[in-house]
């Protein structure tokens, strides 16, 4: 057999040199320099350092310092999510700035959605490769809750809407008074562990967490003794059905309304197309009345949106019925 291999071993060296030539030449160009430089990197964030500021008027001033590794690709830049509301909770999103120390366009817009506001930053007309570093700063009021003899914070420093995986996050709590329950988590509410602290000092407290998976987050609790922070009365989105006196007073005006067209002959055209768009503008009045000063999702339905919309549709149900009844061509 070790002659049988030595035999072998020349000629089939000898043949395997046109094989790979052929091989080769039929693989697309590039494929094998790809294949040699291995898979096409992806985005991902080496670094994510957060400083938590509390003020005594309860306001929290965060600037996060944000390294993202662009893939060759490119994009416009970054967006990140900020909540202003949980549940029925109301918090106050302001200042927003954003800076870039590697040059990279850093012009912030904002924009509210269901429950965050995203915060987009960098330019639409340029892109940007390779490991950029941007600066984003802004203030939340309203954040901390009162729980008896003692004020409670609980803020995702980094949220949890990054598609991206995250090498390192660093997390600074600081603050005027004595630091003394503090805490903090990585991860997701259904798995989670706790950060490495590192403790500067009484009013100044670290945390660092490696290797965070997409959509994972770092949540951080602080208590503080009651008084230490001025702690506002927390603000809370209007109720879904907000009775008002004029929408009760709409509401019965348009039941009797509804009543007369129901026993009597409709009205004329124009007297429901009026009905009608009164009803679909107080509707509007109404809606705008919430949305334009606190976002779209900041409505709430009352009794005048309804009654509105019960105008509006005894107005269409009336132009509907009219011409039903129109006679048809011919007199048949």
């Amino acid at each position: 057999m070790r002659d049988v291999r030595g035999r072998l071993r020349g000629p089939a060296a000898i043949l395997g040199v046109p094989v790979l030539v052929a091989a080769g030449l039929g693989l697309p160009a590039g494929a094998g320099r790809a294949a040699a430089a291995g898979p096409r990197p992806a985005e991902s964030i080496p670094a994510y350092d957060v400083v938590l500021t509390i003020g005594r008027d309860a306001v929290l001033r965060v600037r996060e310092t944000i390294t993202y590794d662009f893939d060759s690709g490119g994009e416009h830049g970054i967006a990140r999510r900020v909540p202003y509301r949980r549940g029925d909770r109301l918090y106050d999103l302001r200042g927003v700035r954003a800076s870039s120390s590697t040059g990279a366009p850093a012009r912030p817009r904002t924009l509210r959605l269901l429950n965050d506001v995203q915060i987009t930053v960098g330019g639409e007309g340029r892109r940007v490769t390779g490991r950029q570093a941007y600066v984003i700063e802004y203030a939340v009021a309203g954040a901390f809750t009162r729980r008896g003899d003692r004020d409670e914070l609980a803020w995702d420093a980094i949220g949890r809407s990054w598609d991206v995986p995250i090498g390192e996050v660093a997390v600074r709590v600081q603050a005027h008074v004595p630091l003394r329950k503090v805490s903090c988590h990585a991860g997701t509410p259904e798995v989670y562990t706790r950060c490495l602290r590192d403790r500067d000092g009484p009013y100044a407290i670290g945390f660092t967490q490696r290797g965070l998976r997409p959509r994972e987050g770092v949540l951080v609790k602080v208590r503080l003794p009651k008084g230490a922070v001025n702690v506002p009365p927390p603000r809370y989105a209007r109720p879904r059905w907000a009775g008002t006196w004029a929408g009760t007073a709409v509401l019965a005006l348009a039941l009797a309304v509804a009543a007369a067209v129901a026993r009597r002959p409709p009205p004329g055209r124009r007297a429901a197309r009026l009905l009608f768009t009164a009803g679909a503008l107080t509707v509007l009045v109404d809606v705008a009345d919430d949305a334009i000063p606190r976002g779209p999702w900041a409505f709430s339905l009352g009794d005048l949106t309804v009654t509105a919309a019960g105008l509006a549709v005894v107005g269409a149900a009336v132009v509907q019925v009219r011409r039903d009844r129109r006679p048809l061509p011919g007199g048949g």
